[in-house]
């Protein structure tokens, strides 16, 4: 446990280097001496479950991060990209992609998708067979995300190349500290990414797809009966989507895996009872869970358990310390595949809870089925490499040997 005066001088701007390798001592600490911890600029950082839902509901948190992103990327395509797309946008340019992007992820959307990624996770498991050794995360936990939004937005598999660079130099540019590598990255990602969609945009304008199930054609089109996306905002969502369905999905299925191989009475246990796998993809989200960090600013006060911040409050609310809280999970370090309730906040929460949350669920949930049923034996196979990020918490590469 990190000592009181650790505490009082954390910072994510300069976090030590065993935080990145396990950040959760440092939740605990936090949640017990300083739960609404100060951060330098005037912001505060909770580390409780109570405070964390107090300001996803409030009406006076908003996602707008054009006052915050400003200084720190100037005026440049990171800048657009994060200040234009859904996550981080108020009403009513919320509302309105939002509600486009519902209909193409509702249940009986998912349900039709189904089939075709566990045919698409079948073949990646096939080609690990074949290799015996293999790299977890390139070679099936980032190939999935991909998979499933590339064919939402209908992208060629054989321009799907660039996908997962371009996600992840653009979503680095939400670090609490971006060096100027990476912000040349960064920016050089969302302009490649757009110079991409333009002539995909273009050839979709000319042959729509249809309405229900292409996703592009929705946002191209528009509400039926109402506005239409400017081509600036369209850009941004479809960029949104990659970015968000691919980071978190990547590092949910790595987390998860590693988590089971570091309990293997859970792991056995699920083997010996596959009906657990809705349960454990869920307890996955909220042990280790893929995104570590929100934010919010305030528009007028808002009353936590034991005090109100003011109105301009930048507040971090801190997912992965939420999701340990004992006041909410009972023995909450334990790793339980058939944890209830499990009222985890992985994807948020009100509002703008996470809008391809139920994809992710399904992704994950077919993943660990047949993966556990294809390989009665998985096991390290070498040091593997953490991704060095605060906001986002997976790896880069999970060597692993199966059979």
């Amino acid at each position: 446990m990190p000592s009181a005066d650790a505490v009082r001088g954390f910072q994510l701007t300069r976090v030590p280097p065993e935080f990145l390798d396990d950040p959760y001592p440092w939740y605990a600490a936090l949640r017990a001496q300083d739960p609404v911890h100060a951060l330098e600029g005037g912001g505060v950082f909770l580390a409780r479950y109570d405070d964390a839902l107090a300001v996803y509901r409030s009406p006076h948190a908003s996602s707008d991060k054009k006052q915050e992103f400003r200084p720190k990327l100037g005026d440049t395509p990171l800048y657009e990209h994060h200040t234009t797309s859904l996550v981080f946008s108020d009403p009513p340019l919320h509302t309105r992609v939002r509600r486009i992007l519902m209909g193409a992820v509702n249940q009986k959307a998912i349900a039709r998708m189904e089939g075709g990624v566990a045919q698409y996770v079948d073949g990646l498991l096939e080609e690990m067979a074949a290799k015996r050794e293999v790299d977890f995360i390139a070679d099936f936990a980032a190939q999935i995300p991909i998979e499933v939004i590339g064919n939402m937005l209908g992208i060629p598999r054989s321009a799907r190349g660039p996908l997962r660079g371009w996600s992840v130099a653009i979503l680095s540019g939400l670090e609490p500290v971006v060096t100027p590598q990476m912000m040349a990255t960064g920016n050089r990602a969302v302009t490649d990414f757009i110079g991409y969609l333009k002539a995909l945009i273009d050839e979709r304008r000319r042959q729509p797809g249809d309405y229900e199930t292409d996703v592009l054609t929705r946002l191209i089109q528009g509400e039926q009966d109402g506005e239409r996306l400017t081509e600036k905002e369209l850009y941004h969502q479809c960029i949104f989507m990659l970015n968000a369905g691919h980071e978190t999905t990547t590092n949910l299925i790595g987390n998860g895996l590693w988590a089971l191989l570091h309990n293997p009475g859970e792991l056995a246990r699920l083997r010996a009872d596959p009906a657990l796998v809705p349960s454990a993809v869920e307890e996955m989200l909220r042990y280790d869970g893929p995104i570590q960090l929100n934010n919010r600013r305030l528009t007028a006060p808002v009353a936590l358990a034991d005090r109100t911040l003011p109105e301009g409050t930048f507040v971090t609310i801190c997912i992965g310390a939420a999701n340990r809280d004992p006041a909410q999970f009972p023995e909450p370090d334990r790793f339980d595949l058939a944890r209830k309730p499990n009222r985890h906040v992985a994807f948020g929460h009100g509002d703008h809870v996470c809008v391809g949350m139920n994809v992710a669920r399904m992704e994950g949930r077919i993943a660990f089925a047949r993966l556990l049923a294809r390989f009665p034996k998985i096991e390290r196979a070498g040091e593997p490499e953490r991704d060095r990020r605060v906001r986002f918490r997976g790896f880069r590469k999970l060597p692993l040997r199966v059979r």
